[in-house]
């Protein structure tokens, strides 16, 4: 018998992969994008106080709840990570999270520092966090007001935010300053390959290297 047939796939346990920007910076669409051509990875969908906007859909975008059902469940410790933003309240499901994960599969998280802080926190080993900077502050104001989402005081308030936010730059594993958005994908797509080859989520490995030694 050949080593190829004694041993089996290795099995890897999934990772959480978080994306975090100031507003406009651009993770987001790198997340889209992201999704659109990684085999593997899913985007964690988020429970959100905020209202429902027009095309958005419950349970695709956003889990929509009420402040109510929302601290129910940071009581009930169902969120991995919770913050609020501006006025309204975020926050991610601990059990489809940790369903993908066991079953070998990435997550994607489209969060905010102190999402990430949090779920550094509560599960180090499963987190790879990049942080996309603008190429300036001038570009980051001229993409928020291009997209013509927000009225003018709230991009106001998006900018004086972004300082703070791009403070925490220090605290990820990695940091992409998003020039070209076709670069910042290639190597967003780097950084997923290599993460997952890491021994220590490849958590079939020890069998895997058995097998191959035991075989005739």
């Amino acid at each position: 018998m050949s080593n190829e047939a004694a041993a089996g796939p290795i099995v890897r346990r999934g990772l959480m992969l978080v994306l975090s920007s100031p507003s406009g910076a651009g993770k987001t669409t790198l997340s889209r994008l992201l999704l659109q051509h990684e085999p593997g990875i899913e985007l964690s969908i988020s429970v959100t106080t905020r209202a429902k906007r027009p095309a958005e859909q419950d349970g695709v975008d956003y889990y929509f709840v009420d402040h109510k059902t929302f601290r129910g469940m940071t009581a009930r410790d169902e969120l991995l990570e919770y913050a609020q933003v501006f006025d309204h309240h975020y926050g991610t499901p601990r059990g489809p999270v940790e369903r993908t994960l066991s079953a070998g599969r990435d997550m994607l998280f489209d969060i905010d520092w102190q999402g990430t802080q949090q779920l550094a926190e509560r599960a180090r080993q499963d987190l790879v966090s990049v942080f996309i900077l603008p190429p300036s502050t001038q570009e980051l104001e001229r993409r928020l007001v291009s997209r013509a989402q927000d009225p003018p005081e709230v991009v106001a308030r998006r900018m004086a935010k972004a300082a703070d936010e791009m403070s925490h730059w220090a605290e990820y594993d990695y940091v992409i300053v998003n020039e070209n958005l076709d670069h910042s994908l290639a190597l967003v797509k780097s950084i997923l390959t290599a993460e997952r080859l890491k021994r220590t989520r490849q958590v079939g490995l020890s069998d895997f290297v058995k097998s191959l030694r035991s075989a005739p």
